[in-house]
């Protein structure tokens, strides 16, 4: 067993397993591990499959009936998104939605609003494209922002908001990654050939991260999502932050436990012992709290910030550069393909952790969209495919779990036996780090 019951079931021993992997990555990684060039090899597969997820929306007018959204501090629901006025009484019918709403979807959204789950208090669902945007937000800051294509533009994205009232966030390690060992993504003598590691490890062994909520929390879990860049893309090669503190791996901390040091000048959210959540660019100075996180990710630059001076949501200042922000994608500057993201948003007194999937789109459409919605802070997740921006949400029926899944194709990663779904991270271990948000006790 993964989690062995010791005295009385008072203790849980951690056990290692492999992990399960999918198909898409075992194959990438015989690439990257086994074959000459085998990473442009990789590279190539995205382009081809760039926009193969891309969705549209049908859109329509009001008049043919839609669903009564909730949004704003009066009803206690997040921000709505600031939409362009010709947009406003029009309706999107998205194709891919799995998650069930309160209302039926299919009489059409209204995009950029809020719709609560079905099941789930404190959990909301909208669907924006780039395209719909207030042109104030779209012309906002054109220096550090590319101009969107009409592709990405009108690429559909999925947003889903959790009441940070009702819910804890806790974070955990795959079996597998990311892993403490060097990035290849550094540059040439960056690498201290004596270490193991960037922080002077090459393992976490003897401690065993099983790619698995434990008993004890899985009763709670609401939602599931995935983490971030693997070891392997989880440093800068490009920029300023390349050349400092051995490329800048992204860290990681997972139950008090620094697995990877925190590194200044990368976009990090991270959980403190009181349960209060946080995001920010990290610095030097933030390491003096380090005994008060409870659990940690980093991963690459913000893609946006609130700034003070103006009160209002800005674009990170490394946006529209592809080097320096180490967006991922190719050096002939292809960044278009499937992305997500995670960010907070305030409204009024109450506080929402939003986790969003960008069926087809650059680093400038997800800056574009959390500015419509004004995000506090925005950082990058995982990115190329559904498995890797995976998320579901569970709920009781009788007592039966459901599994509702985000977009439809993400329930191809879950195993399935003769009782059904068996989801991932919750019914068996997976080898990549993944977020998890648990219903408090109230």
């Amino acid at each position: 067993m993964i989690y062995a019951p010791l005295c009385d079931n008072r203790l849980f021993l951690r056990n290692p397993d492999k992990g399960r992997r999918t198909s898409l990555e075992a194959a990438a990684e015989v690439f990257r591990d086994r074959v000459w060039g085998g990473e442009k090899v990789i590279t190539v597969f995205h382009h081809v499959l760039a926009d193969s997820h891309r969705e549209t929306a049908e859109m329509h007018n009001e008049g043919n009936g839609g669903s009564t959204a909730v949004n704003g501090d009066m009803q206690g629901a997040p921000l709505p998104a600031i939409i362009d006025a010709k947009y406003a009484n029009r309706l999107l019918t998205p194709r891919s939605l799995e998650i069930a709403l309160e209302v039926s979807e299919h009489a059409g959204l209204s995009p950029g609003a809020w719709y609560p789950a079905s099941g789930n208090p404190g959990i909301y669902v909208s669907l924006i494209a780039p395209e719909l945007i207030d042109k104030t937000i779209l012309e906002d800051r054109e220096t550090s922002v590319n101009s969107l294509d009409r592709v990405e533009a009108s690429a559909l994205c999925y947003l889903v908001a959790f009441d940070l009232d009702r819910f804890d966030l806790a974070f955990a390690l795959g079996t597998e990654h990311p892993a403490v060992d060097w990035s290849e993504h550094i540059q040439p003598g960056v690498k201290d050939p004596k270490l193991p590691g960037p922080d002077g490890i090459g393992g976490i062994a003897p401690l065993v991260s099983t790619g698995l909520i434990s008993p004890d929390n899985a009763q709670r879990t609401v939602a599931t999502f995935i983490g971030g860049f693997k070891r392997y893309h989880g440093a800068f090669k490009y920029g300023e932050l390349a050349s400092k503190n051995y490329g800048s791996h992204y860290g990681f901390l997972e139950n008090g436990v620094l697995f990877s040091k925190l590194q200044p000048g990368v976009a990090t959210i991270f959980v403190l012992d009181d349960g209060s959540i946080q995001m920010k660019t990290w610095e030097k100075k933030d390491e003096q709290h380090l005994g008060k996180v409870k659990y940690a990710r980093q991963n690459g630059v913000p893609l946006v910030e609130f700034d003070e001076r103006s009160q209002s949501t800005v674009p990170g200042q490394l946006v529209n550069k592809w080097g320096p922000g180490n967006w991922s994608g190719s050096e002939d500057v292809k960044l278009r393909t499937m992305r997500s993201g995670i960010a907070l948003q305030w409204s009024g007194r109450k506080r929402f952790l939003i986790y969003a999937v960008f069926s087809d789109a650059t680093p400038s459409a997800m800056a574009r969209v959390f500015q419509a919605y004004r995000f506090r802070y925005g950082m990058p997740l995982d990115m190329n495919a559904l498995e890797h921006t995976y998320c579901a949400l569970y709920r009781q029926a009788g007592s039966q779990l459901v599994v509702d899944y985000l977009l439809d194709g993400m329930s191809q990663v879950d195993k399935s036996d003769s009782g059904g779904t068996v989801p991932r991270f919750l019914g068996y271990p997976d080898n990549r780090d993944f977020f998890y948000l648990m219903r408090r006790n109230q």
